[in-house]
């Protein structure tokens, strides 16, 4: 399989902190690699990393099959995008002038290419507005237009849905699954919507503390991620305190929600539920969702 990225025992220190921990992780051509880890796990560090904004302090990373101590590895990311925490855009410019002032740094033609970027993001209509008068999703997709200058092969975005609206949030995914499914772009997304990023993603990488904790495919994922039955409930005290005795793998999700994990005797479970004074409101049976299965991967850890 080729790979757009492959990173190896990265380590990248701030005097006496590790952002990233022999961090290693590998994206393959044509995915959609879903990034995932709380604020200050290492997920920007490393984006900021690979773009060559900052040096690893040990350990390598290889680019679009060059290593990034090679001299030529500016020539790689030529071929890669990235749209890195907030859209860097010239507010007072309109959407066809900022591109127009990308593909100059580029060195390449400009008319020909500013129109299809702007059809390829939707803004074809909105090419001479001034970008201050954009609403949010606008300028994140004005942000992936100007990421997609030159025709990269790769794709970086560092919370692409950020603050966005649900109506931005839809056009945002379907302009990332259109660069993936009709313009073959390996996209690599840094999300904390999870739920959104399950629509997208092909495989994930969980990332705490610096360190990956563990890389799944998502159709591997999906077969992983447990059955539970979401308990409503009238004393969560009472509920934990039970749970506790039975041994049962469970997790507190809300201030009167259980999840309950694996195979229970329900019967049985509801019984010494009601004996031990705790009322059971609701109930329903679901799967994993993606946000507990890293918290289970994790051990729901806060961050130092």
């Amino acid at each position: 399989m080729e790979m757009m990225l492959t990173v190896q025992d990265l380590t990248k220190r701030y005097h006496d902190f590790k952002a990233l921990d022999h961090f290693s992780m590998n994206v393959e051509k044509g995915a959609i690699y879903g990034f995932v880890g709380r604020n200050g796990a290492g997920k920007t560090t490393l984006i900021r990393t690979i773009c060559g904004l900052q040096a690893p302090s040990q350990g390598t990373y290889t680019l679009l099959g060059r290593k990034h101590n090679d001299p030529k590895i500016a020539k790689s990311r030529r071929k890669m995008g990235a749209v890195i925490e907030t859209p860097s855009l010239y507010r007072e410019l309109n959407a066809r002038e900022n591109l127009e002032v990308q593909l100059r740094m580029l060195g390449l033609a400009e008319s020909a290419e500013i129109d299809r970027l702007l059809a390829l993001v939707g803004l074809s209509e909105a090419g001479r507005k001034k970008v201050k008068d954009f609403s949010l999703g606008m300028r994140q997709r004005l942000a992936m237009a100007v990421a997609l200058a030159g025709d990269p092969d790769f794709l970086v975005l560092d919370e692409p849905v950020n603050g966005l609206d649900p109506q931005g949030i839809i056009e945002v995914r379907e302009l990332i699954l259109k660069l993936n499914q009709k313009h073959q772009v390996t996209v690599m997304i840094s999300s904390h919507n999870l739920d959104e990023l399950a629509r997208l993603a092909t495989v994930y990488g969980f990332i705490d503390h610096g360190r990956m904790v563990k890389e799944i495919a998502a159709d591997e994922l999906e077969k992983t991620c447990r059955k539970c039955v979401e308990l409503s409930v009238g004393s969560p005290e009472a509920a934990v305190e039970t749970l506790e005795s039975t041994g049962a793998d469970y997790r507190v999700t809300a201030a009167d929600t259980v999840e309950v994990y694996g195979e229970i005797g329900l019967s049985d479970l509801l019984l010494k539920l009601a004996k031990n004074g705790c009322a059971v409101l609701s109930m329903k049976a679901r799967d994993e969702s993606l946000e507990s299965y890293y918290l289970s991967l994790v051990g729901g850890r806060d961050h130092e």
